[in-house]
Protein backbone atom coordinates (compact mmCIF):
# COMPACT_ATOMS: atom_id res chain seq x y z
CA UNK A 1 0.00 0.00 0.00
CA UNK A 2 2.61 2.60 1.01
CA UNK A 3 4.62 1.63 -2.32
CA UNK A 4 1.50 2.22 -4.28
CA UNK A 5 0.96 5.14 -2.98
CA UNK A 6 4.45 6.64 -3.24
CA UNK A 7 4.53 5.56 -6.85
CA UNK A 8 0.84 7.66 -7.11
CA UNK A 9 2.42 10.60 -5.38
CA UNK A 10 5.59 10.58 -8.45
CA UNK A 11 3.68 10.04 -10.91
CA UNK A 12 1.63 13.32 -9.40
CA UNK A 13 4.72 15.35 -9.02
CA UNK A 14 5.78 14.20 -12.73
CA UNK A 15 2.30 14.83 -14.59
CA UNK A 16 2.78 19.08 -12.61
CA UNK A 17 6.07 19.12 -14.02
CA UNK A 18 5.27 18.24 -17.41
CA UNK A 19 2.04 20.96 -16.99
CA UNK A 20 4.83 23.07 -16.25
CA UNK A 21 6.99 22.13 -18.34
CA UNK A 22 5.84 24.55 -21.58
CA UNK A 23 6.17 27.94 -19.71
CA UNK A 24 9.91 28.44 -19.27
CA UNK A 25 9.83 28.22 -23.33
CA UNK A 26 7.01 30.37 -23.64
CA UNK A 27 9.59 33.13 -22.36
CA UNK A 28 12.16 32.71 -24.87
CA UNK A 29 9.66 32.82 -27.72
CA UNK A 30 7.74 36.15 -26.51
CA UNK A 31 11.10 37.81 -25.53
CA UNK A 32 12.46 36.96 -29.12
CA UNK A 33 8.92 37.89 -30.95
CA UNK A 34 9.77 41.45 -28.95
CA UNK A 35 12.56 42.02 -30.11
CA UNK A 36 11.83 41.28 -33.60
CA UNK A 37 9.35 43.28 -33.76
CA UNK A 38 10.26 46.41 -31.60
CA UNK A 39 12.22 48.16 -34.81
CA UNK A 40 8.22 48.23 -36.24
CA UNK A 41 6.68 49.14 -32.82
CA UNK A 42 7.04 53.21 -33.47
CA UNK A 43 5.15 52.14 -36.98
CA UNK A 44 2.83 50.25 -35.47
CA UNK A 45 1.34 52.61 -32.75
CA UNK A 46 1.68 55.00 -35.47
CA UNK A 47 -0.58 53.27 -37.70
CA UNK A 48 -3.03 52.25 -34.41
CA UNK A 49 -3.03 56.30 -33.88
CA UNK A 50 -4.19 57.46 -37.39
CA UNK A 51 -5.44 54.78 -39.19
CA UNK A 52 -6.87 51.99 -37.20
CA UNK A 53 -8.63 54.47 -34.18
CA UNK A 54 -9.68 56.86 -36.51
CA UNK A 55 -11.54 54.10 -38.74
CA UNK A 56 -13.10 52.67 -35.92
CA UNK A 57 -14.45 56.27 -34.69
CA UNK A 58 -15.88 56.69 -37.83
CA UNK A 59 -17.52 53.77 -38.74
CA UNK A 60 -18.89 53.79 -35.29
CA UNK A 61 -20.25 57.29 -35.45
CA UNK A 62 -22.06 56.35 -38.70
CA UNK A 63 -23.79 53.84 -36.59
CA UNK A 64 -25.24 56.17 -33.90
CA UNK A 65 -27.42 59.10 -33.85
CA UNK A 66 -27.68 62.50 -32.41
CA UNK A 67 -27.75 61.22 -28.76
CA UNK A 68 -25.29 58.71 -29.29
CA UNK A 69 -27.60 55.60 -29.13
CA UNK A 70 -26.98 52.89 -31.75
CA UNK A 71 -29.23 52.54 -35.01
CA UNK A 72 -28.66 52.38 -38.73
CA UNK A 73 -30.88 55.07 -39.57
CA UNK A 74 -28.24 57.76 -40.15
CA UNK A 75 -27.77 55.18 -42.97
CA UNK A 76 -30.80 55.19 -44.19
CA UNK A 77 -31.51 58.78 -44.23
CA UNK A 78 -28.56 59.58 -45.76
CA UNK A 79 -28.30 56.48 -48.53
CA UNK A 80 -32.55 58.09 -49.23
CA UNK A 81 -31.70 61.96 -49.83
CA UNK A 82 -31.32 63.21 -53.54
CA UNK A 83 -28.41 64.86 -53.46
CA UNK A 84 -26.19 62.09 -51.72
CA UNK A 85 -27.43 59.56 -54.11
CA UNK A 86 -26.13 61.64 -57.09
CA UNK A 87 -22.76 61.96 -54.83
CA UNK A 88 -22.11 58.73 -55.42
CA UNK A 89 -22.94 58.10 -58.57
CA UNK A 90 -21.03 60.71 -59.93
CA UNK A 91 -17.71 59.59 -57.98
CA UNK A 92 -18.27 56.71 -59.15
CA UNK A 93 -18.65 57.61 -62.35
CA UNK A 94 -15.69 59.89 -62.40
CA UNK A 95 -13.33 56.86 -61.04
CA UNK A 96 -14.21 54.65 -63.83
CA UNK A 97 -14.17 56.79 -66.87
CA UNK A 98 -10.64 58.25 -65.10
CA UNK A 99 -9.27 54.52 -64.69
CA UNK A 100 -10.56 53.65 -67.95
CA UNK A 101 -9.17 56.94 -70.09
CA UNK A 102 -5.73 56.22 -67.56
CA UNK A 103 -5.85 52.31 -69.08
CA UNK A 104 -6.39 53.58 -72.63
CA UNK A 105 -3.41 55.96 -72.94
CA UNK A 106 -1.35 54.89 -70.24
CA UNK A 107 -0.88 51.32 -71.72
CA UNK A 108 0.45 51.89 -74.71
CA UNK A 109 2.75 54.73 -73.47
CA UNK A 110 3.90 52.07 -70.90
CA UNK A 111 4.53 49.73 -73.80
CA UNK A 112 6.42 51.89 -75.75
CA UNK A 113 8.56 53.42 -72.62
CA UNK A 114 9.61 49.19 -71.77
CA UNK A 115 10.73 49.63 -75.37
CA UNK A 116 12.51 52.74 -75.23
CA UNK A 117 16.41 52.95 -74.84
CA UNK A 118 17.82 53.83 -71.32
CA UNK A 119 17.88 57.73 -72.15
CA UNK A 120 14.48 58.00 -73.68
CA UNK A 121 13.39 56.06 -70.63
CA UNK A 122 14.87 58.05 -68.24
CA UNK A 123 14.05 61.56 -69.52
CA UNK A 124 10.29 60.19 -69.67
CA UNK A 125 10.34 59.14 -66.17
CA UNK A 126 11.37 62.46 -64.97
CA UNK A 127 7.99 64.02 -66.82
CA UNK A 128 6.03 61.23 -65.75
CA UNK A 129 7.00 61.72 -61.72
CA UNK A 130 6.01 64.91 -62.42
CA UNK A 131 3.31 64.82 -63.95
CA UNK A 132 2.05 62.04 -61.41
CA UNK A 133 2.49 64.51 -58.27
CA UNK A 134 1.15 67.27 -59.54
CA UNK A 135 -2.39 67.70 -57.86
CA UNK A 136 -4.65 69.93 -55.46
CA UNK A 137 -4.19 73.58 -55.57
CA UNK A 138 -1.23 73.44 -57.93
CA UNK A 139 -3.37 71.12 -60.65
CA UNK A 140 -6.24 73.62 -60.32
CA UNK A 141 -4.55 76.68 -60.94
CA UNK A 142 -2.73 75.19 -64.03
CA UNK A 143 -5.98 74.02 -65.35
CA UNK A 144 -7.65 77.29 -65.32
CA UNK A 145 -4.25 79.07 -66.38
CA UNK A 146 -4.11 76.54 -69.81
CA UNK A 147 -8.13 76.11 -69.98
CA UNK A 148 -9.87 78.90 -67.83
CA UNK A 149 -11.89 81.65 -69.48
CA UNK A 150 -8.79 83.23 -70.29
CA UNK A 151 -6.58 80.39 -70.35
CA UNK A 152 -3.23 79.97 -72.79
CA UNK A 153 -5.37 76.73 -74.77
CA UNK A 154 -8.20 78.97 -74.71
CA UNK A 155 -6.76 82.15 -76.15
CA UNK A 156 -4.66 80.29 -78.37
CA UNK A 157 -7.32 78.53 -80.22
CA UNK A 158 -9.78 81.45 -80.61
CA UNK A 159 -6.93 83.22 -82.07
CA UNK A 160 -6.59 80.78 -84.92
CA UNK A 161 -10.40 81.14 -85.61
CA UNK A 162 -11.02 77.57 -83.88
CA UNK A 163 -14.75 77.65 -82.24
CA UNK A 164 -13.73 76.48 -78.18
CA UNK A 165 -15.64 77.30 -74.89
CA UNK A 166 -13.65 75.73 -72.48
CA UNK A 167 -15.11 73.35 -69.87
CA UNK A 168 -16.17 74.11 -66.97
CA UNK A 169 -13.99 73.47 -63.97
CA UNK A 170 -17.12 72.41 -61.80
CA UNK A 171 -18.12 69.61 -64.81
CA UNK A 172 -17.74 66.54 -64.44
CA UNK A 173 -15.70 66.96 -67.47
CA UNK A 174 -13.53 69.29 -66.07
CA UNK A 175 -12.85 67.16 -63.45
CA UNK A 176 -11.99 64.45 -65.08
CA UNK A 177 -9.25 66.69 -67.33
CA UNK A 178 -8.05 67.40 -64.04
CA UNK A 179 -7.91 63.66 -62.60
CA UNK A 180 -6.67 62.43 -65.60
CA UNK A 181 -3.41 64.77 -65.75
CA UNK A 182 -2.31 63.62 -62.87
CA UNK A 183 -3.60 59.69 -63.21
CA UNK A 184 -2.29 58.77 -66.54
CA UNK A 185 1.09 59.21 -65.81
CA UNK A 186 0.58 57.33 -62.43
CA UNK A 187 -1.09 54.60 -64.64
CA UNK A 188 2.44 54.51 -66.37
CA UNK A 189 4.42 54.20 -63.53
CA UNK A 190 2.27 51.03 -62.01
CA UNK A 191 2.48 49.23 -64.82
CA UNK A 192 5.67 50.15 -67.01
CA UNK A 193 7.76 47.09 -64.58
CA UNK A 194 4.87 44.54 -66.10
CA UNK A 195 5.34 45.45 -69.37
CA UNK A 196 8.68 43.54 -69.14
CA UNK A 197 6.55 40.36 -68.74
CA UNK A 198 6.09 40.11 -72.49
CA UNK A 199 9.33 39.49 -74.30
CA UNK A 200 10.14 40.02 -77.87
CA UNK A 201 11.51 36.51 -77.56
CA UNK A 202 7.62 35.37 -77.49
CA UNK A 203 6.85 37.61 -79.91
CA UNK A 204 9.33 35.59 -82.57
CA UNK A 205 8.74 32.14 -80.97
CA UNK A 206 4.72 32.96 -81.88
CA UNK A 207 5.71 34.36 -85.59
CA UNK A 208 8.13 31.13 -86.11
CA UNK A 209 5.10 28.89 -85.07
CA UNK A 210 3.07 30.74 -87.55
CA UNK A 211 0.87 33.02 -85.78
CA UNK A 212 0.35 36.34 -86.55
CA UNK A 213 0.97 39.85 -84.05
CA UNK A 214 -3.37 39.47 -83.55
CA UNK A 215 -3.15 35.96 -82.50
CA UNK A 216 -0.40 36.65 -80.32
CA UNK A 217 -1.67 39.60 -78.69
CA UNK A 218 -5.14 37.43 -78.56
CA UNK A 219 -4.07 33.84 -77.06
CA UNK A 220 -0.76 35.31 -75.17
CA UNK A 221 0.38 39.29 -74.61
CA UNK A 222 -3.32 40.42 -73.64
CA UNK A 223 -3.66 37.32 -71.25
CA UNK A 224 -0.52 37.52 -69.88
CA UNK A 225 -1.02 41.61 -69.43
CA UNK A 226 -4.63 41.40 -68.32
CA UNK A 227 -3.89 41.17 -64.88
CA UNK A 228 -1.36 43.76 -64.63
CA UNK A 229 -3.59 46.39 -66.29
CA UNK A 230 -6.74 45.39 -64.11
CA UNK A 231 -4.30 46.13 -60.59
CA UNK A 232 -3.50 49.48 -61.98
CA UNK A 233 -6.84 50.77 -63.43
CA UNK A 234 -8.21 49.03 -59.46
CA UNK A 235 -5.89 51.51 -58.10
CA UNK A 236 -6.46 54.75 -60.50
CA UNK A 237 -10.45 53.91 -59.60
CA UNK A 238 -9.86 53.74 -56.04
CA UNK A 239 -7.44 56.85 -56.07
CA UNK A 240 -9.96 59.28 -58.07
CA UNK A 241 -13.15 58.44 -55.69
CA UNK A 242 -11.22 59.70 -53.02
CA UNK A 243 -9.66 62.94 -53.98
CA UNK A 244 -10.84 65.75 -52.12
CA UNK A 245 -7.98 68.77 -52.91
CA UNK A 246 -8.19 68.96 -56.59
CA UNK A 247 -12.21 68.71 -56.74
CA UNK A 248 -12.61 70.91 -54.06
CA UNK A 249 -10.25 73.85 -56.01
CA UNK A 250 -12.19 72.85 -59.38
CA UNK A 251 -15.50 72.54 -58.24
CA UNK A 252 -15.14 75.43 -55.41
CA UNK A 253 -18.74 76.37 -54.28
CA UNK A 254 -20.36 74.59 -56.95
CA UNK A 255 -19.76 71.37 -55.09
CA UNK A 256 -23.55 71.87 -53.69
CA UNK A 257 -25.03 72.72 -56.87
CA UNK A 258 -23.47 71.55 -60.55
CA UNK A 259 -21.43 69.05 -59.04
CA UNK A 260 -21.60 66.66 -56.19
CA UNK A 261 -18.95 63.89 -55.10
CA UNK A 262 -18.74 62.00 -52.24
CA UNK A 263 -15.79 63.53 -50.58
CA UNK A 264 -17.28 66.77 -51.25
CA UNK A 265 -20.55 66.08 -49.65
CA UNK A 266 -18.03 64.80 -46.59
CA UNK A 267 -16.39 67.89 -46.73
CA UNK A 268 -20.01 69.94 -46.66
CA UNK A 269 -21.81 68.02 -43.51
CA UNK A 270 -18.17 68.70 -41.55
CA UNK A 271 -18.87 72.59 -42.22
CA UNK A 272 -22.74 72.74 -41.73
CA UNK A 273 -24.69 72.04 -38.45
CA UNK A 274 -23.10 69.49 -35.94
CA UNK A 275 -26.44 66.93 -36.85
CA UNK A 276 -24.29 66.47 -40.12
CA UNK A 277 -21.30 64.89 -38.67
CA UNK A 278 -22.97 61.39 -38.73
CA UNK A 279 -24.27 61.87 -42.32
CA UNK A 280 -20.69 62.93 -43.18
CA UNK A 281 -19.37 59.66 -41.11
CA UNK A 282 -21.77 57.77 -43.29
CA UNK A 283 -19.71 59.02 -46.41
CA UNK A 284 -16.29 58.28 -45.23
CA UNK A 285 -17.46 54.80 -43.75
CA UNK A 286 -18.95 53.89 -47.66
CA UNK A 287 -15.92 55.38 -48.96
CA UNK A 288 -14.09 52.75 -46.85
CA UNK A 289 -15.97 50.00 -47.99
CA UNK A 290 -15.95 50.86 -51.78
CA UNK A 291 -11.92 51.15 -51.22
CA UNK A 292 -11.33 48.05 -49.69
CA UNK A 293 -13.50 45.97 -51.64
CA UNK A 294 -11.53 47.72 -55.03
CA UNK A 295 -8.28 46.51 -52.65
CA UNK A 296 -9.37 42.85 -52.29
CA UNK A 297 -10.24 42.93 -56.23
CA UNK A 298 -6.35 44.35 -56.65
CA UNK A 299 -4.82 41.63 -54.61
CA UNK A 300 -6.76 39.39 -56.36
CA UNK A 301 -5.40 40.59 -59.66
CA UNK A 302 -1.75 40.88 -58.21
CA UNK A 303 -1.75 37.29 -57.46
CA UNK A 304 -2.81 36.05 -60.49
CA UNK A 305 -0.55 38.32 -62.10
CA UNK A 306 2.55 37.11 -60.41
CA UNK A 307 2.19 33.84 -61.45
CA UNK A 308 3.64 34.76 -65.11
CA UNK A 309 6.57 36.11 -63.23
CA UNK A 310 7.47 32.92 -61.28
Amino acid sequence: MASTRISRDAASVTGHADMAWPAPRVLPWLTSQLIDWLPALPLILLALALLIVPTVMVVAQSLRDGTGAWTAQVWAETLQRRGDQRAIVTSLGLGVVCATVSILVGAPVAWFLARATTLMRASWLSLLNVGANFSGIGLAFGFTASLGTYGMVTLLLQEAGVVFTPPSPASFLGLAIGYVYSNVPLFVLLTLPAMGVVQRDSMEAAAVLGASRLDFWRFIGLPVLAPFLAAGWLLIFTWSIGIYGLAYALAGNAATSQLRLMTLQIGVALNSAASSQERAAVMATLLLLIATVSLVAYRLAVRKAVQWID
